[in-house]
């Protein structure tokens, strides 16, 4: 039974006019049940259409579709109507008021726009960044827990939010802050599952640890720009070819350019006719225009006049589906540039860790984009393009510093039709335990870079399907302009006469950027006499008088050199300034210039006689490839490189011809190289992996014989180091082993700002035992409920402590009170410890503790070994 409104007060839905969008998702029994609550609550209905290809926008107030890939959704984009998926009618009538239409949109550049996030006993500025990140997303936030939650946000399950939810068996997913982290970092939203607690994958795996494929079947038909085979049966109609409608009452006309034979093109012309569509050779009459190259006047005027454009593996998937989907959505989907894209021509790119379909689309988008693509990779190639970090080829990439990005750059350059910068961190990022192919064929073709790239700039053409003339360049319109006009009208109006340009004149643009848009010249009255068109306001120097211009060529002239004239003060300065020897920020003395400038002279005639004799000189060929190197080596306190760069520098070379790579990643060292045990950054962070530790006597003996020697034979003794720190070396590396970098997982563990050396130092030491290291500013709400497993814990769980690492500096002494305070206040107890403590756990890779950790007033700071 419909609910009763109160008197004087208008429904809930009294000022929406709504259309839905049928899809595979949004079936019938949804649409009727939608129906019947819009309806209900005073929601005004548009006519439904059987392809959405004739919306009325008039009055229309919400489009309700489960996505944006529908006939229509670029006009609604351009009206400013917001597309909703249906809970945006459930959200609005559960309230009694209108939702956020942009916490349900369906566009899925909002990605988090189905989230309801609730945030369990996290840091005020982890907290806030969160949230920000998922409403500027489109999610929302829920500061209390309710069956709308999808998402808690915590570190562990210690919270009582997570209790909560584990109790009342919600349906929703707690995961940890790296989640979002990952996910705002690439504008992509990536599976839960390697961050979903009590037992998280990222915490579990080691970083080295293989990670799965991922399978994209959905790429199927759009791998490539050059079509395959017809997916229809080319013989008598079948009951399928029957119900195919997705060409009704569409005018579709194939180009040229694509080059297929006569009896293809007729069965596919008989497909389209048969479902309902017609096929013409006018490109004003189309509805649909399909090609293989983004040039011609056809493809130009098409896109003008706002036709469909798409390529034939386009026409294809329509065919298969038999449903809709727009060609800007994939980007193989729209005809490709003949030439590529400007400056990947002189790229050669390879790919690693993606499989299937997903490989071979980005290698047919790396052609069509027009780079070289090559299959091995070698030291001559420039990118590598990976899923993720873990595999031979990104090995070698980092040894020979070939870039290394995600496919996000190869998509959204190809998209934007501009390289992207390889600074951008979002091409550069792999998120832990991710296979970025989960996320591959997520880009679409940008609209504004077709319009600023592909369409004309300075005329646009007109066709006249009843005359046999060639077309006649027309002024360019306002694009506003142009988009209202065909939405009242299929075809453009005919250009007045006076503003048509002569055959031959080409339209210039001197400074290479797109042109001003001008306002159409008011129309001349019928009969009215013709008068003399009007004298520029620039007149060339030295002629006083000028003859009136009679093409708009010439009126582009004389605009051009006005342009030059007033810049002309510009360039003189410019050349002035050019020819200061330095610079203007680093110029010299007179004196000094003139040595500057014969010098300079006598170098150049010296370079001319040497590129005469250098032209006999045959061209040095390439270095040959190295082997794989042998072992990875992290070297940590060897004095000899310690003040001598360049010795160093060469040593590591003659080190790599004998396969011994230096590396300074502790996490993927396979030998670390010491003089004795000590407790620098690298030789702690490095341990925590159980690499095979040598003594430094292994490099001289190499170093010394060119020769490479059994590692073994080198395993570094130092009892006096063993005895001094309460540890043997091979307990050490099998504790390791067992721990494989979790020594701390999951565990927080606070630092002062002014820790003796530093807090990135001891954040290293945390993170690379699996932990995760906070800076302690004594603000309110920065304290996290964290245990240290193994640490304190005993039988009965208690006492259960937080610990912050800190120096006795004055600076330091005054966080103290608040911590203790801030500790208390959540159930635990405080511990206040010295450096020592971290550096003898992470050492010995095991967690104890002895009173002489704890810091007190007076007491001297730790100094760690250099």
């Amino acid at each position: 039974m419909a609910e009763l409104d109160q008197p004087g007060i208008a429904p809930l839905f009294s000022q929406i006019q709504y259309y839905i969008v049928k899809s595979g998702e949004l079936g019938a029994p949804i649409a009727i049940k939608l129906t019947k609550s819009l309806k209900e609550n005073g929601a005004v209905q548009h006519a439904p259409s059987a392809t959405n290809a004739n919306i009325s926008f008039d009055g229309l107030t919400h489009i309700i579709s489960t996505t944006i890939d529908f006939e229509g959704y670029e006009r609604a984009e351009d009206l400013l109507v917001p597309v909703v998926t249906p809970s945006w009618v459930e959200a609005s009538v559960a309230k009694r008021r209108l939702a956020n239409p942009r916490s349900h949109s369906a566009d899925p550049r909002l990605f988090f726009s189905s989230l309801v996030v609730c945030t369990a006993d996290l840091p005020d500025g982890d907290k806030d960044a969160i949230v920000g990140g998922v409403l500027a997303m489109g999610g929302l936030y829920s500061s209390a827990i309710t069956k709308a939650v999808t998402h808690i946000v915590a570190l562990n399950m210690d919270p009582a939010a997570c209790q909560i939810a584990v109790a009342k068996n919600l349906n929703c997913k707690i995961v940890l802050p790296h989640w979002f982290d990952d996910c705002l970092r690439l504008g992509r939203r990536i599976d839960e599952g390697p961050y979903t607690l009590p037992n998280p994958e990222i915490m579990r795996k080691a970083l080295t640890d293989r990670i799965p494929e991922t399978a994209r079947p959905d790429l199927q038909s759009a791998i490539s720009a050059q079509p395959g085979p017809l997916p229809t049966p080319t013989g008598s109609p079948s009951p399928e070819r029957r119900r195919l409608n997705v060409f009704k009452d569409k005018s579709v006309m194939l180009s040229k350019d694509l080059e297929i034979g006569s009896h293809l093109r007729g069965t596919i012309e008989d497909l389209i006719k048969n479902s309902g569509g017609s096929i013409t050779g006018s490109v004003s009459k189309a509805d649909i225009f399909i090609c293989h190259y983004r040039e011609g006047i056809e493809y130009k005027t098409a896109s003008w006049e706002g036709k469909v454009v798409g390529n034939l593996p386009w026409l294809y998937h329509l065919i298969t589906h038999n449903a809709w989907t727009s060609p800007l959505r994939r980007l193989l989907h729209y005809p490709i540039a003949r030439g590529g894209l400007p400056g990947f021509k002189k790229f050669r790119i390879s790919l690693s860790n993606y499989n299937g379909e997903a490989r071979i689309y980005l290698e047919n988008l790396a052609k069509a984009a027009g780079c070289e693509f090559t299959k091995t990779m070698k030291q001559d190639n420039t990118h590598l393009i990976t899923a993720h970090q873990i595999s031979e080829k990104c090995d070698a990439a980092m040894e020979w510093n070939i870039n290394m990005i995600n496919h996000l750059w190869l998509e959204e350059s190809y998209a934007k039709w501009q390289v992207q910068s390889l600074t951008n961190t979002r091409y550069t990022h792999f998120p832990p335990r991710t296979n970025l192919s989960e996320v591959v064929g997520q880009t679409p073709i940008d609209r504004q870079s077709l319009e600023r790239n592909f369409f004309l700039k300075e005329a646009k053409l007109q066709e006249d399907p009843d005359n046999n003339d060639p077309p006649k360049p027309v002024q360019k319109m306002n694009l506003a302009i142009v988009k209202n006009k065909i939405s009242n009208s299929s075809a453009v109006q005919p250009p007045s006469p006076s503003t048509e340009k002569l055959p031959n004149s080409e339209p210039r643009n001197l400074e290479g950027t797109t042109p001003k848009l001008v306002k159409d010249p008011p129309p001349q009255a019928e009969g009215a006499p013709l008068r003399t068109p009007a004298t520029s306001r620039f007149k060339a120097e030295g002629k006083e008088n000028e003859t009136p211009s009679t093409t708009s060529s010439r009126s582009a002239k004389d605009r051009a050199a006005a342009k030059i004239h007033n810049l002309a003060p510009d360039i003189a300065l410019y050349e002035k300034e050019r020819k200061r020897v330095g610079g203007v920020m680093y110029g010299r003395s007179k004196g000094e210039s003139r040595e500057a400038e014969l010098a300079q002279k006598r170098s150049v005639s010296r370079e001319a006689e040497e590129d005469a004799n250098n032209e006999s000189r045959p061209v040095k060929r390439p270095k040959k490839a190295r082997n794989a190197p042998v072992l990875r080596l992290l070297v940590t306190g060897y004095s000899k490189w310690s003040d001598n760069k360049k010795k160093e520098n060469e040593d590591k070379i003659r080190l790599r011809d004998l396969g011994i790579l230096i590396s300074p990643d502790y996490l993927t060292c396979t030998h670390l190289a010491a003089p004795k045990i000590l407790r620098t950054q690298n030789f702690i962070c490095a341990i925590s992996h159980a690499p095979v530790v040598l003594s430094t006597d292994f490099l001289e003996a190499c170093l010394e014989a060119n020769k490479f020697f059994a590692p073994d034979a080198y395993l570094l003794q130092d009892p006096n180091g063993e005895a001094r720190h309460n540890l043997t070396l091979s307990a050490v590396t099998a504790r390791a082993r067992t721990n494989d970098g979790h020594l701390l997982r999951g565990q927080s563990v606070y630092c002062t700002e002014h820790i003796y050396g530093g807090f990135d130092t001891y954040k290293a030491i945390v993170e690379v035992n699996g932990g995760r290291c906070m800076l302690y500013r004594a603000r309110a709400g920065s304290i996290t409920a964290t245990r240290m497993n193994g640490v304190d814990k005993q039988e009965n769980d208690e006492p259960e402590y937080i610990y912050l690492i800190s120096g006795v500096k004055p600076e330091e002494q005054r966080l103290w009170p608040k911590f203790r305070q801030m500790v208390t206040a959540v159930g635990k107890l405080p511990r206040i410890v010295r450096t020592d403590w971290m550096l003898d756990m992470a050492l010995s890779q095991q967690a104890h503790w002895k009173d002489t950790y704890e810091v007190t007033v007076g007491e001297d700071d730790f100094v760690a070994e250099a």
